[in-house]
């Protein structure tokens, strides 16, 4: 059974994952070729992943040809969505079973699709993907966190090139969104307003890092932009929850999420990149008073290296303001 351990010091979660090791990429460099030569995830290959939990298709039978976006449980998950949790110490260590669920969205049936290339029609099937899935999810209350991410490229993370997303379901809330969390709450102690909507209303009146907007949405690059052309999109209107998200807003989305990575492959001339959407947590609440959902996209254009893990701090070589007005200038269309 895999474990989640937490570091008594700074009280970070770490899932300890041996079966993971069992996987064809791991601890192998720049390597994205399907084992075999068999792509798991092309039309007709739908054999060689596990049952589909949810997919986007025609009058066609679950686990064939047909579909237009397709979600499977991970062959090799971090965390098994079978037992209970276990919490257990041992002296001053605490820890859990790997309790969790762990799925993959296949983004196209297209093994050479990548998302910045894809109609606003189709991203916009894939986030009603993580909507039905954050959804479902959400009922096991066993799971105190989804975090939904994407990892395109070796660069980025990805053991395979057919695009593809991931989720995760966790029984702890990730330090990083917990960190989030007490700032925003923080502010709201404070302001009695929402420091993502202060954010949203004063980028929105200079406009010096804003970079795409629609009657919904905004992307901008963060002030205090950890790394090169760092983008977020922010829904304009106060909203904790992404699975909360309206039938109309989920196509504005679909709309913003591919004009802003169409600006960054065009200028960036097709990196890999990251993104993480963050979330109120499960069973909390409170923080629909304070907190506001958003995507966080990442292109690979530096790595993390000693001071950055030694520090906490970043360097970041490319000034938000320069990096959207860049962006801004591109012209994809």
């Amino acid at each position: 059974m895999h474990e989640i351990r937490r570091d008594p010091i700074l009280g970070r979660w770490v899932i300890i994952a041996t079966d993971r090791s069992n996987r064809p990429s791991d601890f192998a460099i720049n390597r994205e070729q399907p084992v075999g030569g068999v792509c798991p995830f092309c039309y007709g290959s739908e054999s060689h992943t596990p049952p589909e939990v949810f997919a986007i298709r025609g009058a066609t039978r679950a686990d064939a040809p047909g579909w237009q976006v397709r979600v499977v449980p991970n062959k090799y998950p971090a965390l098994r969505i079978e037992g209970d949790m276990g919490r257990r110490a041992v002296g001053i260590y605490d820890m859990m079973n790997a309790i969790g669920a762990h799925e993959v969205v296949i983004e196209s049936p297209e093994h050479d699709a990548q998302m910045a290339d894809m109609s606003a029609e189709q991203i916009t099937r894939i986030l009603d993907a993580y909507l039905q899935r954050m959804i479902d999810l959400t009922n096991d209350a066993r799971f105190r966190y989804i975090l939904i991410f994407k990892n395109q490229g070796a660069d980025a993370g990805a053991t395979l090139e057919h695009a593809h997303t991931q989720i995760i379901a966790t029984p702890v809330v990730p330090k990083r969104v917990a960190e989030e969390l007490e700032g925003a709450q923080r502010h709201f102690a404070q302001r009695e307003r929402c420091v993502f909507c202060d954010i949203i209303q004063q980028e929105l009146e200079a406009r010096t890092r804003v970079v795409e907007e629609n009657e919904a949405f905004v992307a901008l690059e963060p002030f205090a932009a950890r790394f090169p052309y760092e983008t977020w999109i922010l829904p304009r209107r106060h909203v904790a929850r992404f699975e909360r998200l309206q039938r109309e807003d989920l196509r504005r989305l679909g709309n913003i999420l591919r004009d802003t990575l169409r600006r960054i492959d065009t200028a960036l001339e097709h990196p890999p990149f990251n993104y993480v959407l963050h979330t109120a947590p499960n069973q909390n609440g409170e923080a629909d008073a304070y907190y506001h959902w958003h995507l966080e996209i990442m292109p690979k254009l530096t790595k993390i290296a000693g001071f950055e893990w030694g520090s906490g701090f970043y360097i970041n070589p490319t000034s938000p303001e320069a990096a959207a007005e860049h962006l801004r200038s591109m012209e994809w269309r």
